[in-house]
């Protein structure tokens, strides 16, 4: 049966008179690894099936119950229709699914039904998409794509104001950052332990990148530990000096705090906080008014009962608006773009967090980089500023997406990462000539961000990566996207190699990407390339 309850929105369907499936539970493993389906361990093992029922009924939403057959294997759950013509099927990475309940009498011993939710917008993948085997060789190594030594030197770092540091060589001052640390060479690495203690999470401001000519700097951190006395640390305020001094065209500095100034005024009380302007001077704060995780995933979820599984063409606008997905899509391309201009036009340094830098923080660093860097707009630049900024830097991926854990309704999955793509689709619309890929190659990184058939974005950090050997017993997802490029390119691209790049960013200059969040409703089908 079909489910009207809306704790399930738009992803939620059924498959009934089954009673052998035994539902993947993520959390049954201690580690990340192991507790993924079997498809993201290896790279050399093939599907193995769990399980193959042959009287199944699969309700759709659009045109009513299908009876088939359903079989189980260690990565993927696939249906195949065996009651109309054309057959079709249905396929749905394991990764993917976010609950698996039994539907109606709990105890029922017989025909059974089962409601499975997904993590993102599809409820499930077409047949007609081909994604590629695991155990296929790849040409290159994808996870040799991100030298974080070979992009400083790119920026021309070290150099006489910065250098690398190795304090968190063994991820000692902070688990959640890379090992590699770009920092002011004024400041020593005690001071830098120091810094840790004062700053949330241990996440010291430390450079992400450098502006080739005038010297400005793009720095990341999370909040003060001010609390509500006011705590101060002198080797913090002579860190953010030391920014400041290394870039000699600008006196001044800008702190962007990603918060509205209400929520960052009420992290006070836990503790946290912001910069006062007394301890820190020649710095202005700048508070971006971009909401939290919760707010972002209420929103999302509001946004897929719009698109799924019906469209109420009459209220299409005002529903849409309703969500307010849009608008926070907005405060995120305008806050990179504050940040951006004052590198660029202003030649000022400028430090960036929010509440421990792992969300909000890269959504804007990334989009703020993409602007003043063409690099980051070719297909490879790109893969190197997410392994940067998001992988590196410890967004928490595992939380964010939900791998590993059963609980659906856990308050740390947040689409933080999706509004990152779906800002990068809009400057894709306003430059079409300046990025080297295609909407295709953001939509890839988006479904393998899911599907766990890559090992890219599994855990949250890169010492954990380390830890569980993602590399050794995984594939990247570069490697595969990197052995067909010519899937991926842009014919219009043109490069514009010294170009900065300014969107425009009202909200009626932005728009819902349908091709991604509308493109599994067969009554709404955009009219693009057959891929999608």
């Amino acid at each position: 049966m079909q489910s009207t309850n809306s704790e399930y929105g738009s992803q939620y369907w059924a498959v009934c008179h089954f009673t052998s499936l035994t539902p993947f539970n993520p959390s049954s493993s201690s580690n990340i690894l192991s507790a993924l389906p079997q498809r993201a361990q290896t790279a050399q093992v093939a599907p193995e099936f769990q399980t193959q029922t042959k009287d199944v009924t699969y309700i759709c939403p659009f045109i009513g119950p299908v009876r088939g057959s359903l079989s189980v294997t260690n990565y993927r759950l696939f249906f195949r229709c065996t009651d109309r013509e054309p057959v079709f099927g249905l396929d749905l990475p394991l990764g993917v699914l976010s609950r698996v309940e039994k539907i109606g009498a709990a105890t029922s011993r017989g025909d059974v039904s089962y409601g499975l939710a997904c993590k993102d917008m599809r409820n499930l993948l077409s047949l007609s998409m081909s994604p590629p085997l695991l155990f296929q060789v790849f040409p290159e190594n994808g996870w040799k794509v991100y030298d974080p030594l070979a992009e400083y030197k790119r920026q021309g770092l070290p150099n006489e104001s910065w250098r690398i540091s190795k304090v968190n060589d063994h991820y000692e001052l902070c688990d959640s950052y890379p090992a590699a640390l770009v920092v002011p060479v004024t400041i020593t690495d005690e001071e830098l332990r120091r810094v840790s203690s004062f700053r949330a999470k241990g996440r010291i401001p430390v450079l992400s990148w450098i502006h080739p000519e005038s010297q400005a700097a793009v720095v990341r951190a999370s909040q003060p530990m001010v609390g509500q006395n006011g705590r101060r640390c002198k080797e913090d305020e002579k860190l953010l000096q030391a920014i400041m001094d290394a870039n000699a065209q600008s006196h001044k500095m800008f702190i962007f705090d990603a918060r509205p100034s209400v929520n960052a005024a009420a992290n006070k009380m836990k503790g946290g906080g912001y910069e006062s302007e007394d301890a820190y001077q020649n710095a202005e704060l700048v508070f971006l008014d971009i909401h939290n995780i919760h707010v972002m995933r209420e929103s999302l979820r509001k946004l897929k009962e719009v698109v799924y599984p019906n469209i109420e063409d009459s209220h299409w606008l005002s529903n849409l608006e309703s969500t307010h997905w849009l608008e926070h899509i907005k405060l995120i391309l305008a806050g990179a773009l504050r940040i951006a201009d004052k590198v660029e036009s202003g030649k000022t340094s400028v430090v960036v967090h929010c509440s421990d830098g792992w969300d909000r923080t890269p959504q804007l660093t990334s989009l703020a980089l993409i602007m003043l860097d063409s690099h980051y707009r070719t297909i490879r630049g790109f893969q190197i500023l997410l392994e940067k900024e998001w992988l590196s830097f410890g967004h928490r991926f595992q939380q964010r997406v939900g791998h590993g854990d059963k609980n659906h309704t856990d308050a740390d999955r947040s689409p933080i990462f999706l509004q990152f793509i779906d800002c990068v689709w809009q400057m894709t619309r306003q430059f079409p000539a300046a990025f080297e890929f295609n909407e295709y190659f953001l939509i890839t990184i988006l479904d393998h961000l899911y599907s766990c058939l890559f090992g890219t974005f599994l855990c949250n950090s890169e010492q954990q990566r380390l830890k569980e050997e993602v590399p050794k017993h995984t594939v990247s997802l570069w490697s595969f996207v990197n052995s067909q490029l010519e899937e991926f390119v842009n014919p219009l691209y043109v490069g514009y190699p010294s170009h900065v790049l300014f969107p425009t960013v009202g909200i009626r200059h932005l728009q819902l990407w349908v091709t991604y969040y509308i493109r599994w409703n067969p009554r709404m089908r955009p009219q693009v390339h057959s891929r999608f």
